[in-house]
């Protein structure tokens, strides 16, 4: 993942805020704030069913960033999450909400044994990877042969972006494709994030209030400032559907395509 500034402040110290913000609040406030951003409960679903989720089930969830994924899909599907994160103030505050095991780690070199997990995902990290192919390779590595790995990709609709975030590389819907492809991963459901219904405004009235007592302690930092103008250009990418979120369930196959 980039190291670039913008990427640290949003993925690394605003997830710690978060976690403080979260406990001022009460933790009622927890799920909604750590799964903002990867897809709405509606989207998670989609993914755990699609992906064949069961009780029991060893899960990675790779770049985890505060956990909310994980801990949606543990307490509604009964799953063993694995949390690998390389932002150590994500992981600390993952740890301090949810407690699942959980893991400093670049997902480019996963320090996990060849097939110890049933099944992994990664959300909203692909787009931040330059590297695509090693980061599909550890995580087709990671699951048992045949096992799910399910994507949330922020993919590129047009030629070029007229604004491009730092610390993204956004792939276009081919490109996606052929790198799975290439690392061995068959794609068995995909839609498009704005296709499945959106998050219930309960979940958003809390996330905001999150964001909010976050913007009240450090608005005046420049990491907030930084972190808050890297996420305005990509919501209006989205708006303008430059950039499509897509949902995809792949299996672990036999062989890959040589690159």
């Amino acid at each position: 993942m980039s190291e670039a500034e913008p990427m640290v402040d949003e993925f690394d110290t605003v997830a710690w805020w978060t976690a403080s913000a979260v406990e001022e609040l009460g933790e009622d406030h927890a799920l909604p704030a750590a799964c903002r951003g990867s897809g709405s409960p509606a989207g998670l679903d989609w993914l755990a069913t699609s992906m064949g989720l069961e009780p029991g089930m060893r899960l990675l969830d790779s770049g985890a960033g505060v956990g909310g994924p994980a801990e949606y899909v543990a307490r509604g599907y009964g799953v063993r999450p694995v949390l690998a994160e390389p932002m150590e103030g994500a992981c600390r505050a993952a740890v301090r909400l949810f407690d699942h095991p959980t893991t400093v780690a670049d997902g480019l070199r996963l320090p996990f044994a060849d097939e110890t997990f049933d099944a992994a995902w990664s959300l909203g990290v692909l787009c931040t990877i330059e590297d695509k192919r090693t980061y599909l390779e550890e995580l087709r590595r990671s699951v048992v042969p045949g096992g799910a790995v399910g994507l949330l990709v922020y993919t590129r609709g047009v030629e070029s972006l007229p604004d491009q975030p730092e610390g993204n590389s956004f792939p276009s819907r081919s490109e996606l494709l052929d790198h799975l492809a290439a690392t061995g991963l068959t794609v068995v459901a995909e839609t498009p994030l704005a296709d499945v219904p959106a998050t219930p405004d309960d979940w958003d009235q809390a996330a905001t209030e999150v964001e909010q007592v976050v913007e009240r302690d450090h608005r005046d930092d420049e990491r907030w400032q930084r972190a808050e103008s890297q996420q305005e250009t990509i919501v209006g990418l989205i708006r303008d559907e430059l950039v499509v979120g897509l949902l995809l369930t792949c299996r672990r196959s036999d062989t890959a395509t040589p690159r």
